[in-house]
């Protein structure tokens, strides 16, 4: 797994066996964003402030210029050979395609034609965002809009439609398992949807989740009923809960027994699950783990500032 703060990249054992190892430092000037791993584990590709993507893999760095200037708030793997990406981004919801490792990437037109994009907004006025990618083993991706609902691919990523407006329209995360190829997972300011049909109906799954507001959500690689999922008390925070379910929604636990760090807010992405089942979640500049199919959690480390470097940003497993 790798970790990232505000400009450097660490890798860990997906169990957790061992420290963090750094592995990149760049400028203070220099910040990083979306992350996601390749080749299982053994590398990992993550954006740069200025739209270039890193990729680190055995001690050797490479930088590909995507040539895109929007913010890149959202990275997923499509292939590894050829390398192909997707790329979201912040300030206006575009779709990029990347295929090999030269650049640039490619904008996905079909994606900008939705006719529904003239519905995508956000809260405070600005442009919407490509908030989180994910796909499945055969092929389906899926792009969370903040703030449009999910847009839907079922041939990685050249074509797009919406999935059904059962789904609330303001949704934070998206997310699949490589065991259900099926299912669709979203936390949304209404709570977790899961759908069972690709996202053609969606349920509502909220009992025993202690509010509404939901950011993050993960789903345990080799069983799609067992998830781990963050709420809180608003866009800003002010109270939240890391929450445990393990029949697909149906009902859920607060873990926050387990945390002892300050819970005022959990962000999206900062919940993950390693291939090997192993949990974790970033709580303030604490990273936890969570073993035993996610209901055994300690810290694991903490992100120091004493060296110029910030709180963690964001997880690739």
């Amino acid at each position: 797994m790798f970790i990232a703060t505000h400009n450097a990249i660490y890798a860990v054992e997906n169990d957790g066996n061992g420290e963090p190892t750094q592995i990149y430092k760049g400028t203070d000037s220099q910040n990083l964003s979306a992350m996601v791993s390749l080749s299982n584990g053994q590398a990992v590709v993550s954006a740069l402030s200025d739209g270039t993507l890193l990729v680190l893999s055995e001690g050797d760095e490479k930088r590909i210029p995507t040539g895109i200037e929007n913010p890149i708030a959202s990275l997923l793997v499509v292939r590894e050979d050829p390398l192909t990406l997707l790329i979201g981004t912040d300030e206006g919801a575009h779709v990029y395609r990347l295929i090999g490792e030269e650049g640039p990437a490619e904008r996905v037109v079909a994606f900008d034609a939705l006719e529904c994009r003239k519905d995508w907004y956000t809260p405070w006025g600005g442009p919407p965002a490509v908030r989180t990618l994910a796909k499945t083993q055969d092929g389906f991706c899926y792009a969370d809009i903040h703030v449009g609902s999910i847009m839907r691919s079922n041939d990685e990523g050249i074509s797009w439609e919406p999935v059904t407006p059962e789904l609330h329209k303001d949704v934070h995360q998206v997310a699949t398992c490589p065991a259900d190829d099926n299912r669709v997972y979203a936390n949304t300011q209404n709570g977790v949807y899961v759908s069972a049909d690709r996202g053609h109906s969606w349920e509502n799954r909220i009992e025993g989740l202690p509010r509404r507001y939901g950011t993050a959500i993960a789903v345990h690689p080799t069983d799609p009923n067992l998830m781990i999922a963050t709420v809180q008390n608003g866009p800003r925070g002010g109270g939240a809960w890391l929450c445990r379910s393990e029949n697909s929604g149906a009902t859920w636990t607060q873990l926050n027994d387990q945390l002892t760090e300050s819970t005022d807010r959990i962000s999206t992405g900062y919940i993950t699950f390693t291939t090997d089942g192993t949990a974790w979640a970033v709580i303030g500049n604490t990273l936890y783990i969570g073993k035993d199919r996610a209901t055994n959690w300690r810290p694991f480390w903490t992100a120091s500032e004493y060296d110029g470097e910030y709180p963690i940003q964001a997880l690739a497993a």
